[in-house]
């Protein structure tokens, strides 16, 4: 198959393009590199089925072409992160929107399968748990720009589903759950990178809030390997499929296994919300998916506990510390 992945150098995208690769499909990268890196593609670049172009999606022929060269479109580009949400909130609802609008009007010309990543997040400030993919999404009020992603995505979701709607374009969504792993950057706030780099540099390790917060963390192996099982499949088209895994971690119980799988002496370190974010901040107190769905359509459960994603997590730090430059 031809697989054209919308933000391949980033986190999740550039281990979906190994995977797509070493299983000898063909596979090309649209990135702007405003979040993703280079380096993410080092064990592709030179691979014959792989492809680049260093391009934002607004760039209509480029987009338009590599569409019509491919049998799927994975849909991963998006501006992602807490911090640069909130430092960004304009960037991130214009960037997601409309970037999501250019690959379905491209992908509808040309009849092309798609799949559109999208968020726990949407769920907002839900209590019904676990979160179902029918269930009602309750987000926040729009003077906090902390739901502005939400909103963005939730836009996305609409606009995959009217396609198939009204033009039949073969389109499923799929809403990804704290994914964590190898290469995810702690620049933008993402939690466990930035815990784990302050446990092996011996700093605190700072816990927002009470630490009592719950979430459900998911290894980009797992998350990756159920993506393409669900792209692959006729069936899911149309629908809406929770990624993710339901074991629960708090964020303070989260901070203790980094520190004792890196077995650093970091005091962990409460901040009010207050303190680490812009005024009226609100975050959810669990974030909890069903997957009855997605077991009963792809027979999916995550491998991957949160010690072995730490450790895995751990390992790839320390080996970045002694990489040179």
């Amino acid at each position: 198959m031809r697989h054209l992945i919308t933000g391949g150098a980033g986190f999740i995208g550039s281990h979906l393009a190994e995977m797509l690769i070493a299983a000898g499909d063909e596979v090309h990268v649209i990135d702007d590199l405003s979040t993703g890196r280079l380096d993410n593609l080092a064990s592709v670049r030179s691979e014959a089925g792989f492809s680049l172009d260093i391009e934002s999606l607004a760039a209509g022929p480029t987009l338009e072409a590599r569409v019509e060269w491919a049998d799927i479109v994975h849909h991963l580009a998006a501006v992602v992160g807490v911090r640069r949400i909130l430092q960004r909130p304009l960037e991130t609802l214009q960037t997601n929107i409309h970037g999501t609008e250019y690959v379905l009007d491209a992908a509808s010309r040309h009849g092309t399968r798609v799949m559109i990543a999208s968020t726990s997040e949407v769920y907002g400030k839900s209590p019904e748990l676990p979160f179902e993919e029918d269930g009602d999404l309750t987000i926040g009020p729009t003077s906090k720009c902390r739901w502005g992603y939400a909103a963005s995505k939730i836009m996305d979701e609409f606009l995959a589903l009217s396609t198939f709607e009204e033009k039949r374009l073969p389109v499923t969504v799929a809403r990804l759950f704290n994914t964590v792993g190898p290469r995810q950057v702690a620049h933008y706030g993402m939690v466990l990178p930035t815990f784990v780099k302050q446990a092996l540099a011996g700093d605190p390790i700072p816990v927002h809030g009470s630490g009592e917060q719950t979430r459900c963390f998911s290894s980009v192996h797992d998350v990756i390997r159920c993506w393409d099982a669900i792209a692959r499949s006729s069936r899911t088209v149309g629908q809406v499929y929770n990624i993710g895994s339901d074991d629960e971690i708090s964020i303070t119980n989260l901070a203790i296994l980094v520190r004792e799988v890196c077995n650093s002496g970091s005091a962990i370190e409460r901040i009010p919300y207050e303190v680490a974010y812009p005024t009226g901040f609100e975050d959810m107190p669990r974030r909890v998916p069903s997957l009855s769905k997605l077991e009963a359509e792809i027979g999916f459960r995550p491998l991957t506990s949160a010690r072995e994603i730490v450790e895995l997590v751990v390992e790839y730090e320390r080996d970045a510390e002694f990489v040179p430059g």
